[in-house]
């Protein structure tokens, strides 16, 4: 592992136990710890000025002290961030060489533009530097005087997909959508289930949106964002309603992209959409075309703006992508969508009237 001795990384996590195990395993592949915190001890300055190609971040849930921290790493933080990779098993499980593997291949795509003189003499650029300085984008006229019901129930919900690298994306896009747009979300990302609470806090904390978790309300809400349970698997009842079933997610990622993209299409149809954002791995890619049959768009993250493109490039190697940008320019392109909807649905009860 000799080629890698010259890659920096820092880790932040909010157990002793947990730093040291990090550690001792990025010293034994090969790469330079340059930072070992935890997020209490971190202000700005060290943040800005830490020389690394890599952050760390695992921590088993966040409170405002960690604040700083977050809002460096999902705006503007000049090299990559692996989130949440969760707690490291006993060493003597089955369980610990299996993350060790997931670990280490995770760190090797998110570093594998670096070579020895990059490394030593360059920042790596992220396309999601200073996301947290832009500005929301221009709620349309036509919804300035939505007068719909605070909290009601959304007839028309999206799904964000997304693994390594989305909750940078995420936050990004959410950072610049206007609320007051008639329609709900619901997150599915790929995390360890220990960061699964900290994940409103850390995408919705400079966004117009409410984020939160499934179990606060049953319904999907109009102008909010409804994390996905990691653990169990989500569906909807007639009414529209989410249910956690007792049972886990199928396949190998939780939650499983695939079936919430299928449970998604299946209850909502046409007035539901999919928008895959950063990910390593292609869940998502065959319920794709489940979605398009119902009705329904499917759009990704550009590959230049994503910290690993795998996923989304899974999606458009399939050809059911019908438009791939920005972070930004996604949330610019569902204001036009949903504006071109609400117009055309005015247009039709004209016809009807006439």
């Amino acid at each position: 592992m000799t080629n890698f001795a010259v890659i920096r990384v820092a880790v932040v996590a909010d157990t002793s136990l947990q730093r040291h195990i990090l550690q001792q395993f990025l010293l034994k592949q090969g790469y330079q710890v340059v930072l070992n915190s935890d997020p209490q001890h971190l202000d700005l300055d060290v943040l800005q000025t830490c020389e690394t190609d890599l952050w760390l971040y695992g921590m088993a849930s966040a409170n405002d002290d960690d604040c700083i921290v977050l809002d460096y790493f999902l705006g503007e933080a000049t090299v990559p961030v692996l989130f949440g990779e969760g707690s490291a098993p006993e060493r003597s499980s089955e369980e610990y060489p299996r993350w060790e593997r997931s670990l280490l291949n995770k760190i090797m795509h998110l570093t594998r533009h670096l070579g020895v003189v990059q490394a030593i003499n360059e920042v790596p650029l992220v396309a999601m530097k200073n996301a947290i300085a832009e500005q929301p984008i221009e709620l349309p006229q036509c919804f300035a005087n939505n007068s719909a019901v605070p909290g009601q129930q959304a007839k028309y919900v999206w799904l964000l997909a997304a693994s390594m690298g989305g909750p940078q994306a995420i936050k990004a896009f959410l950072d610049v959508l206007p609320k007051g747009l008639p329609l709900g979300f619901i997150y599915a990302q790929h995390i360890d289930p220990h960061f699964e609470s900290s994940l409103p806090q850390a995408v919705g904390r400079h966004s117009e949106w409410s984020v939160r978790l499934f179990s606060e309300h049953p319904c999907v809400r109009e102008g909010e964002v409804v994390i996905a349970p990691i653990q169990h698997e989500l569906k909807f009842s007639t009414d529209g309603s989410m249910q956690a079933l007792e049972t886990p997610w199928e396949g190998p990622y939780s939650p499983s992209i695939e079936q919430m993209m299928c449970n998604l299409a299946q209850h909502y149809g046409k007035n539901c959409g999919v928008i895959i954002f950063s990910g390593m791995g292609s869940d998502g890619s065959f319920a794709a075309e489940y979605v398009q049959q119902q009705g329904a768009p499917v759009w990704t993250q550009n590959a230049d703006s994503c910290a690993c493109s795998s996923m989304p490039d899974s999606i458009r190697s399939a050809g059911f992508s019908s438009l791939s940008a920005t972070p930004k320019g996604l949330a610019q392109a569902l204001v036009q969508y949903v504006s071109n909807q609400h117009s055309q649905h005015n247009d039709d009860i004209e016809r009807k009237i006439l």
